[in-house]
């Protein structure tokens, strides 16, 4: 028998972050992949310390649902998880490119592959060109179009800037927008002054953050002047210095998160047979529901 666990954070004060996590696994449960599938948390319950005593696959993948691999990756959640001879050098990663470690977790006899974050995972590359997609309702966006990936930043962790900087870079080679710029809140360059760093007149910008909440549905808008106070809500797209921008809310709402965390998951050792093709087919049926939804809207006005 084989387990997934998808470690979030979570949240006292914002019922809906745990929103992605469950719906991501969700998503993955269906697909019948793994015997068991789990939600765990920091800030909610079931707690990262108990559930893998709650399972009874004698192996299991943990998948990290974090954009940056960081304190809370390196270090919070294998000690919850009492993790025995865990050491973040065992990810052999330079700040995006942690694989997994295979420890035991031997209280209970299981085998433990801990994966790095979704966030530095290559796949991410696609969800935040797919969330630009959902944001224009255009799967051909790109031409003609500059492209923010916005994080959070800090100067207390390089490696909070890194996987915003490392998918920026790898959209930026593919060639499909005409500008891409990496943006924080907390450090420069800052996304208050996103219409500073683009010429092209549409900007899409999506913030690599896992939940919508205080930052990417109060800091953000305002920051970039789409709004005075964000209870007023904004337009999509906003005009902003002369500049449409197109604002996405956070990437880890999109449907095709589910396929890093099973890619994570797969290059772990797991098992997932035809999973994320399972996956991608719904997030993509997903896409094309709302777009037809939306243009039915846009006609009826």
């Amino acid at each position: 028998m084989q387990a997934l666990v998808i470690a979030a954070h979570g949240s006292h004060l914002n019922p809906d972050a745990s929103d992605p996590t469950y719906a991501h696994a969700d998503a993955i449960r269906e697909t019948g992949a793994f015997d068991e599938v789990r939600e765990a948390f920091w800030k909610e319950e079931p707690h990262f310390r108990e559930v893998i005593r709650t399972l009874e696959s004698d192996e299991v993948f943990v998948v990290p649902l974090f954009i940056s691999e960081g304190y809370f990756t390196e270090q919070v959640i294998p000690r919850e998880l009492r993790l025995e001879d865990w050491d973040p050098e065992q990810w052999e990663s330079d700040g995006t490119s942690a694989s997994q470690a295979t420890l035991e977790a031997s209280d209970v006899g299981k085998t433990i592959h801990y994966c790095g974050p979704v966030g530095t995972h290559d796949a991410m590359t696609d969800v935040i060109v797919q969330r630009a997609e959902t944001a224009t309702d255009d799967p051909n966006v790109g031409d003609g179009v500059g492209l923010s990936v916005v994080g959070h930043g800090t100067e207390r962790n390089e490696n909070s800037a890194k996987a915003i900087e490392y998918h920026s870079d790898r959209i930026a080679e593919r060639d499909r927008f005409d500008e891409v710029k990496a943006l924080f809140m907390d450090e420069a360059p800052e996304v208050d002054d996103v219409t500073d760093y683009f010429e092209s007149d549409d900007i899409v910008v999506v913030p690599l953050f896992i939940a919508d909440g205080y930052h990417t549905q109060e800091d953000i808008p305002e920051d970039m002047g789409l709004t005075e106070d964000y209870r007023l809500d904004w337009d999509v797209p906003a005009d902003v210095d002369g500049h449409r921008i197109w604002y996405t809310g956070a990437v880890g709402t999109e449907d095709l998160m589910a396929d890093v965390v099973l890619e994570r998951a797969a290059d772990a050792g797991a098992d997932i047979g035809d999973a994320r093709e399972a996956v991608r087919e719904l997030a993509a049926s997903v896409a094309e529901t709302e777009a037809e939804t939306n243009a039915g809207a846009g006609a009826g006005d």
